[in-house]
């Protein structure tokens, strides 16, 4: 069996993950924590919730510390993150497993004043985690010197790619020193993510520890299928009904997170948005209250299917079907975790049935139906009846193609 302390690393490190509770490795873990040790670049694919961020931290702060800069510490370690969310997790994860080593680290991200992450910047750190706006920002400034950055992690490289950085790593590359250990992880591996790869890494060693479209085993999956207009009714019903302790209710926009919210809360049911639009201090008052139990629902886009890591959550509800499907996979990945049981629970009106039939396909199950609740939408579960059924024959008929005789070149050959 693996364990932490037959991959090599530190007894401070050890120290610090004994005391987190941390007994074995992921899988994630197991297979990528020893590469790095060696110095070699990795590109990992595994999906959230599998334990990404201790497989880069924990060799990386063990060689980090091999060699210590003493008072000067410029920055020798860059982790890029697309979202603040993500950012300030990966920091808090630092700070747990470092907390016996002589190493310093600060997060630098957009939505607040720069003021403290400058101040922070110039007493020296060892460690940088950054979002790519906010970084680059900061370095044109003058503020960030990477000239001696010993390590570049790009965390969630898929997300970000969605999120359109792709120009500002592209920047982040050209400032950054060509002799360094690369590290990519990502929840997927699109062919997008492989060029980019290629672009950087060195001859990576890959890692992958599961496909894009496997989902947790423990999560409970249910479909409703119900018109537009009667989705937050329904939500409300399930939310009394089953008395949900922690839920995260997935929009497609930010106007329709805040709807949401608006109407559980007249309601009486605790509520708080989370998304682009709101400002960092009201996204991490909203996170801090959902972990403390002050309100019992988070509605947000698609900005937190990632990065945020709580275990608690009983429920996740996809209020709209994400036309990606992997996003699903995502979003669902926020329950069931740490071994715990978890439902989530989409609801589907009439023009989403395509898009549930391409999750369907992706996860390679039907997801259960519940047909038996107030607001029922009869066409919409018509209408994936018959998705499903021209799906199935396109299907049948790409694995039959090829495999038929061809009959008239045989003829044209007896000729």
């Amino acid at each position: 069996m693996i364990t932490f302390e037959s991959l090599g690393l530190s007894e401070p490190i050890l120290r610090a993950v004994k005391a987190e509770g941390y007994d074995t490795p992921t899988p994630i873990q197991a297979k990528g924590i020893a590469p790095v040790l060696e110095g070699k670049d990795v590109l990992g694919c595994a999906q959230t919730g599998t334990g990404k961020t201790a497989a880069f931290l924990l060799p990386m702060m063990h060689r980090l510390s091999k060699n210590p800069q003493g008072r000067r510490r410029p920055i020798r370690a860059l982790v890029l993150s697309p979202t603040r969310e993500l950012a300030a997790q990966i920091g808090e994860s630092f700070e747990r497993y470092a907390k016996f080593l002589p190493l310093q680290h600060t997060v630098i991200y957009g939505g607040v004043k720069q003021g403290s992450q400058v101040s922070a910047l110039r007493k020296g750190v060892d460690v940088l985690v950054a979002t790519p706006g906010r970084l680059l920002d900061l370095h044109g400034q003058g503020f960030i010197a990477l000239e001696q950055c010993e390590f570049f992690v790009l965390d969630e490289a898929d997300r970000m790619l969605d999120m359109g950085f792709i120009h500002d790593i592209r920047r982040l590359l050209k400032v950054l020193p060509k002799q360094k250990q690369n590290l990519l992880f990502s929840a997927t591996m699109p062919k997008s993510i492989v060029q980019l790869a290629s672009t950087f890494l060195h001859q990576p060693i890959e890692v992958s520890v599961s496909p894009q479209s496997s989902t947790v085993e423990a999560i409970e999956q249910q479909v409703m299928y119900v018109a537009q207009p009667d989705k937050k009714k329904l939500l409300a019903h399930i939310l009394y009904e089953l008395k949900c302790p922690t839920s995260i209710v997935f929009t497609r926009t930010k106007h329709g997170a805040n709807r949401v919210v608006q109407y559980l809360e007249k309601g009486d049911i605790r509520a708080a948005a989370i998304h682009g639009n709101k400002s960092q201090n009201a996204r991490l008052r909203a996170l801090n209250q959902f972990k403390a139990g002050k309100i019992s629902v988070l509605v947000a886009t698609d900005i937190a299917s990632r990065g945020i890591d709580i275990e608690t959550v009983s429920h996740v509800f996809n209020f709209d079907i994400p036309h990606e499907s992997e996003s699903y996979v995502h979003r669902i990945g926020r329950t069931g975790r740490a071994g715990a049981s978890g439902k989530a629970i989409a609801f589907c009106n009439e023009e989403e049935t395509a898009d549930l039939w391409a999750i369907e396909r992706l996860i390679k199950q039907e997801i259960p139906q519940v047909l038996e609740h107030p607001w029922h939408h009869y066409p919409a579960f018509e209408k994936m009846i018959i998705c499903r059924n021209e799906g199935i024959k396109k299907a049948q008929k790409k694995s039959q193609k090829g495999k038929k005789p061809n009959y008239r070149r045989r003829r044209r050959r007896n000729r």
